[in-house]
């Protein structure tokens, strides 16, 4: 009978997001007392706002994450630790289509683990106990969410009878007291932590401009390197947050808000997370389809055509970044109108226009 199960996935934030219906589908069979995961320092934040997670391993990955550290005897070391601490009795490893589940297996066998389930296009040999093959047994076009529930699956775990594989997170916090106050809220989370995944700052604080004259109250976000981006985008009239919210305090701004713009980066799934609408400014240098706002009402904007599609880059590899400089603040504030309507003020004014008697 399985006791614990250990769930893997070694990326970023946004992608330990993603893996939470998959998490759900695990520790709900009736074998799995526990779910232990195993997460990069940068995911592992997100893990600990996951249901059904009982405990967070934290461990930077030579082979997966951006950042990636040097693969010494001393990291791998540490590795064999956490796992002979977990002693899981099976091992989910999720990943994304360019990802190779087989390294980190390797080292789950040598580690004793009795089954290991995974996905691979190479052959695995003796390091997978269950092997799907993208492209054949699902669909490498699967959103992300999806296609590690189908790495679940395949392990016979499967989402209970009420749950709708959307996002979700544990935290319940109240929204900070700088907005709770505020009925048309905007969140715009400017950063990203690569280049080309960002729009251009200039956009950012001109499209916080429009909101404003608009109606709308405007909260701008960012981690704690990202503070003179933040104060720049904010400009003099919006609430610059930048470097004040942790993932908890982050998840209760976004579920406060009417609209979250951002782009392919964390937030966008921590508003999918607390069911916040999203105007996704995504650069297509990731597909779309498997990395845009799971689950929520959303407006993708930027050219998914662009010669940058598919590439992977982390620094744009097109002059002048025209997948999103071909979007401009009017195109944004659009979007966001019309996941929002407009604001109450605005919706006011309206009405009493229309209830005016000509004299």
């Amino acid at each position: 009978m399985t006791r614990r199960a250990l769930v893997a996935r070694l990326d970023s934030l946004g992608d330990v997001l993603l893996a939470g219906p998959a998490v759900r589908a695990v520790a709900a069979a009736p074998d799995v007392d526990e779910v232990w995961m195993l997460c990069s320092s940068i995911g592992a934040e997100a893990a600990r706002q996951l249901p059904g997670v009982a405990r967070v391993l934290e461990w930077d990955c030579p082979w997966i994450t951006a950042t990636a550290p040097n693969a010494t005897p001393e990291r791998m070391r540490e590795l064999d630790r956490l796992l002979a601490e977990a002693r899981p009795d099976v091992a989910v490893i999720l990943t994304s289509f360019h990802q190779s589940p087989l390294p980190l297996a390797l080292q789950l066998r040598l580690a004793g683990v009795p089954r290991i389930v995974g996905a691979s296009v190479d052959f695995a040999g003796s390091l997978l106990d269950v092997r799907l093959r993208p492209g054949e047994d699902f669909s490498e076009e699967l959103p992300e969410p999806e296609r590690a529930l189908e790495i679940a699956g395949a392990g016979g775990f499967a989402l209970p009878d009420g749950d709708d594989g959307k996002l979700r997170l544990t935290s319940a916090a109240p929204p900070p007291a700088e907005v709770a106050h505020i009925r048309d809220l905007v969140v715009v989370h400017p950063g990203a932590s690569a280049s080309a995944r960002r729009w251009p700052a200039e956009r950012h604080r001109e499209a916080v401009r429009l909101l404003q004259d608009r109606g709308w109250r405007v909260a701008v976000t960012g981690g704690p390197h990202e503070r003179e981006l933040t104060a720049y985008v904010a400009g003099d009239a919006a609430l610059d947050l930048g470097g004040d919210t942790p993932l908890p305090a982050l998840a209760a701004l976004l579920r406060h808000a009417r609209v979250v713009i951002t782009g392919n980066t964390g937030p966008a799934h921590v508003a999918a997370a607390v069911g916040t609408p999203v105007v996704s400014l995504f650069s297509p240098v990731v597909p779309a389809a498997r990395w845009a706002p799971y689950g929520v009402p959303h407006v993708l904007l930027g050219d998914q055509d662009a010669a940058c599609r598919g590439t992977r880059a982390r620094d744009c590899p097109v002059a002048g970044h025209p997948c999103l400089t071909s979007v401009t603040p009017r195109d944004v504030v659009a979007a966001c109108e019309e996941l929002a309507g407009a604001p109450i003020a605005a919706r006011v004014a309206d009405h009493r226009r229309a209830m005016e008697v000509p004299a």
